[in-house]
């Protein structure tokens, strides 16, 4: 059957925004291949969400840290889907929450290991897919970033605002780089949303709750609403776009 809708490849797409992108990718006619690391039943439960909306899914079982997993990603979603137009960079940590003398250095390692090495990684990847100097068809790829890289987040993980800064200058030297080559590079700066990193990774379950008085909307985002940027970047609204980064934060 020969391919007719857009394929998006989104890492760490299991859960959080990566879900959340991939459901509304797959109810806006996007055939849909998500990675994830370690839990494959919260990665099939969204490829069945994203079936039952219309979309063929693939999930690719790979830790973005390591480059052959990443080589490895790409093959096997083109090989179950076809060709790649969208890349979602999204798999990531924080490490739990403390004071930069108090972390351990595994801690720190961990989160820059994944969110700017295995970004890294993803993006050039992407680059070598989607590019039409190396015989791809063109696409995007939107980085997803923090609010956290402006903010610096003191007393909490400044390791990973300074991971996130990194993803910041990626999107901006990646989309004049690929701009010649039919590749469109934007980044999502989320702010409070409501997912399971605040107990996961950080082990600050109150942190939500917490943080709300200082959002000017006085409520925490929810992933679907970060998925909405992230499609409004992918999409062909978005045209004219590159190198650009939409906070959606609340206004902190």
């Amino acid at each position: 059957m020969p391919q007719t809708r857009p394929v998006v490849l989104i890492t760490g797409g299991s859960r959080g925004i990566g879900a959340a992108v991939a459901r509304l990718a797959a109810t806006r006619g996007y055939d849909v291949a998500i990675n994830f690391k370690s839990d494959r039943e919260a990665a099939t439960h969204v490829l069945e969400a994203c079936h039952a909306l219309g979309a063929r899914t693939v999930a690719c079982q790979g830790d973005m840290t390591v480059e052959n997993d990443v080589v490895r990603m790409f093959d096997e979603a083109t090989a179950a889907l076809g060709p790649i137009s969208h890349v979602v960079n999204n798999a990531g940590i924080t490490g739990r929450s403390g004071r930069l003398e108090a972390t351990a250095s595994d801690v720190i390692r961990s989160c820059i290991d994944i969110n700017v090495l295995g970004a890294i990684w993803v993006a050039r990847e992407a680059a070598r897919r989607l590019s039409t100097r190396h015989g791809g068809i063109g696409g995007s790829i939107v980085n997803i970033s923090s609010v956290a890289a402006r903010l610096g987040s003191a007393g909490e993980y400044v390791w990973y605002a300074a991971s996130k800064g990194a993803i910041d200058s990626l999107t901006i030297g990646l989309a004049q780089e690929l701009a010649v080559d039919g590749v469109r590079v934007n980044a999502v700066s989320p702010g409070i949303t409501r997912t399971d990193i605040h107990e996961k990774s950080t082990g600050d379950a109150g942190r939500m709750e917490r943080f709300r008085s200082k959002i000017p909307l006085n409520r925490v985002g929810e992933p679907e609403e970060v998925a909405e940027a992230v499609l409004f970047l992918m999409s062909d609204a978005a045209s004219y776009i590159t190198g650009a980064n939409i906070p959606v934060s609340g206004g902190r």
